[in-house]
């Protein structure tokens, strides 16, 4: 039941989420990052390496990264890029067990550019 709480949460992120175990395996795509990469295979990249997706300098900051998370349970977050095209900052997120150990991690993307939409509209169903 807890699960179906926490895939909805990110199944409704508006921004693309790529879930990686620690072999860099996608292990799963939200509907916004499935549609944002379907010209790269889409939910056919569930299943393959993240370092087929990247050119070897990202998979070297990638490994990199993953060094600096296994140091220590409080390395958790690592600002990796700013897409100036989207006004969007990129960072990489550990994923830990109950234990703090590190299991995978993801990507996040945080918009800076305000929202357009009225404040708690209803009119149209989509907030």
């Amino acid at each position: 039941m807890e699960n179906n709480f926490f895939k909805s949460v990110i199944d409704a992120d508006d921004a693309p989420v790529v879930i990686c175990d620690l072999e860099h395996t996608i292990v799963y795509m939200n509907p916004t990052a499935v549609k944002r990469y379907e010209k790269r295979g889409g939910a056919a990249l569930v299943g393959r390496s993240i370092k087929g997706c990247h050119n070897g300098d990202s998979n070297a900051k990638i490994e990199q990264v993953i060094a600096w998370f296994k140091k220590d349970k409080g390395n958790n977050k690592v600002y990796t890029f700013h897409n100036e095209k989207e006004n969007k900052d990129v960072y990489m997120i550990a994923l830990r067990n109950d234990a703090g150990e590190l299991i995978g991690y993801y990507e996040k993307h945080e918009y800076r550019t305000r929202k357009s939409m009225a404040m708690y509209d209803l009119r149209n169903g989509e907030n």
